[in-house]
C-alpha cells in the first residue's frame, strides 16, 4: 500500500469522521463541564438535527448548506426545551438520576424521528461528485466543506468562551457553579445558553455526519460511544481534547479495518475508552473525572 493509498482511503475519511466526533464531543464536554451530568440523547438529537436539514431540503427545496443553521437553531431550541421539561427538575437530585433520564430522552427523539421519517436510509441527494485531486490525494468538495465548517464552529466557540461576558460566565460556572452563583452570574441563563449551543452542535455533527454518509433514524445511536470515548479521550471538560480525541478516535477507526472486518469497527472506539478510564480517566488534557 504507497502513502497515497493510504492518505486516501484511511487518513482523510478517519480525519473528516473525526471532525464529526469532534462536534458531538464538543457537546458532550459542555454538558457535563456546565451540569455535571453525563448525556446519552446526545446522539438522537444530532439525529433530530440530520432529519430536519433533510426535511429543509427535500420538501422546502432550500440549498442544502441554507439547511444548516435552520437545523441548528431548531434543534438548540428543542434541546432547552428538552431541558425545561425533563432536566430542571431533576438538577437538585442526584446527577446519576438525570443521566439516566437522558437515556429515555434518547429513545423519545429516536421514536419521534421514526414516526416523522420512517426508517429508511435518506440522503440529501449530492448525486455522484468527482473528489478534487491535490498532488494525488483526493478529496470530495463536501468533505473539504466539512471540516471547513468544523474549524470555523470551534474557532467562533473558543472566542466566545474566551472573550464574551456569557463565554466567561459559562467557564465560571464550569469551575465552581456555587461561587459563580454567589459573583451574581445567573446560573438559569447559562444553563439555558449551553444547550442552545450544545443543541445546535448535535444538529451539526448530525448534519455532516449525514452529508458525508447517509441519513438514518440510528445514525446518532451508532455515534454516541465514539462520541463520548472522543470526550473521555481528550479529557471531560476541555474543548481542546474534544477535538483531538474526535481526531484520533476518527482515524483508528479508520485503520482499524486493516485488521478487523468493517463492521467490527465500532470496537475501536470501545477500546480506546477502556483502556483511557483504566489508565488515564482524566484524559489526555487533564479534564474532569467521571
Amino acid at each position: 500500500m504507497s502513502i497515497l493509498d493510504f492518505i486516501n482511503f484511511y487518513l482523510v475519511p478517519g480525519i473528516v469522521q473525526g471532525s464529526v466526533y469532534a462536534l458531538g464531543a464538543i457537546g458532550v464536554t459542555l454538558v457535563y463541564a456546565i451540569m455535571r451530568h453525563g448525556h446519552f440523547a446526545h446522539g438522537d438529537m444530532a439525529t433530530l438535527g440530520a432529519f430536519v436539514a433533510l426535511f429543509v431540503v427535500t420538501s422546502l427545496g432550500l440549498p442544502i448548506y441554507v439547511a444548516l443553521p435552520v437545523a441548528v437553531v431548531l434543534s438548540g431550541s428543542v434541546a432547552v426545551g428538552i431541558d425545561r421539561v425533563f432536566y430542571a427538575h431533576l438538577r437538585s437530585r442526584p446527577m446519576i438520576i438525570t443521566t439516566i433520564a437522558s437515556l429515555g430522552i434518547a429513545l423519545m427523539l429516536r421514536s419521534v424521528v421514526q414516526m416523522i421519517w420512517g426508517v429508511n436510509t435518506e440522503s440529501y441527494s449530492l448525486g455522484i461528485t468527482r473528489p478534487h485531486d491535490w498532488f494525488g490525494v483526493k478529496i470530495k468538495s463536501y468533505e473539504i466543506i466539512t471540516l471547513w465548517v468544523v474549524v470555523g464552529l470551534v474557532i467562533t466557540l473558543q472566542l466566545f468562551l474566551t472573550n464574551t461576558k456569557w463565554g466567561k460566565a459559562m467557564r465560571a460556572m464550569s469551575d465552581n457553579p456555587n461561587l459563580a452563583l454567589l459573583c451574581g452570574i445567573d446560573n438559569r441563563k447559562v444553563v439555558t445558553l449551553t444547550w442552545m449551543i450544545v443543541g445546535g452542535l448535535c444538529a451539526a455533527s448530525g448534519f455532516f455526519l449525514g452529508l458525508n454518509t447517509e441519513v438514518k433514524s440510528m445514525m446518532g445511536w451508532n455515534i454516541l460511544l465514539p462520541t463520548f470515548a472522543a470526550a473521555i479521550l481528550g479529557g471531560v471538560g476541555r474543548i481542546e481534547g474534544a477535538i483531538v480525541g474526535g481526531l484520533i478516535v476518527g482515524i483508528v477507526e479508520e485503520l482499524s479495518v486493516l485488521a478487523i472486518p468493517t463492521e467490527y469497527k465500532i470496537l475501536a472506539p470501545f477500546v480506546i475508552l477502556l483502556v483511557v478510564l483504566l489508565m488515564r480517566p482524566t484524559g489526555i488534557f487533564h479534564g474532569k473525572l467521571l
